[in-house]
């Protein structure tokens, strides 16, 4: 591949990666741990993420188990995710915290599948500025230096290729998730 492409593909690699990490972190009436990727515990002063100061197991399908390695992180690792945007309370037994999810109703389900469609439709626009962007950096090209217009224009039919890879990617993690939210 030519290596005038390539930077713009690492860039739809990062923003396809971002979408996978943000539709990870919505949870669909199952226990996943990556609900608790972006949540941030005081440890010793520096935020870490939870998964680095305890286990995470999920000990039955709508259940998460924390158990943290110092028993004076429960406080902590409790008060973190109540302040969060999770919506679910933890309990704790002194040594164990579990966090408990409810199964989502219709029109939450709904509301879920709209919002993971505007992140999906969020990635596609950003898809598609890279491509613009590859495309005004190649018109420069044109501009500046000896390369011909059949080279500009094979550059620009390799960016639209894979600009179309990376938003059918896009599409098939939005269909994915949304229809694992819908599902009962």
């Amino acid at each position: 591949m030519d290596e005038r492409i390539v930077q713009y593909e690492d860039k739809m690699k990062k923003t396809m990666n971002n979408l996978s990490e943000e539709l990870g972190s919505i949870r669909a009436g199952r226990a996943n741990p990556h609900v608790l990727d972006k949540i941030k515990v005081d440890y010793y002063g520096t935020p870490t993420a939870i998964q680095q100061v305890a286990n995470i197991n999920v000990p039955e399908p709508r259940m998460l188990q924390i158990q943290p390695w110092e028993a004076s992180m429960v406080k902590v690792i409790e008060k973190a995710i109540l302040t969060s945007d999770l919506g679910i309370n933890p309990t704790n037994d002194g040594k164990v915290i579990r966090l408990l999810f409810p199964e989502l109703t219709e029109e939450r389900r709904k509301d879920l599948t709209k919002d993971i469609k505007k992140k999906g439709e969020n990635a596609k626009v950003a898809i598609r500025n890279i491509r613009r962007d590859a495309n005004d950096s190649f018109k420069k090209l044109s501009k500046s230096s000896d390369v011909s217009e059949d080279e500009i224009k094979e550059l620009e039919e390799n960016v639209q290729k894979m600009t179309d890879k990376f938003i059918a990617e896009i599409d098939k993690s939005v269909e994915v998730k949304s229809k694992e939210i819908m599902t009962v």
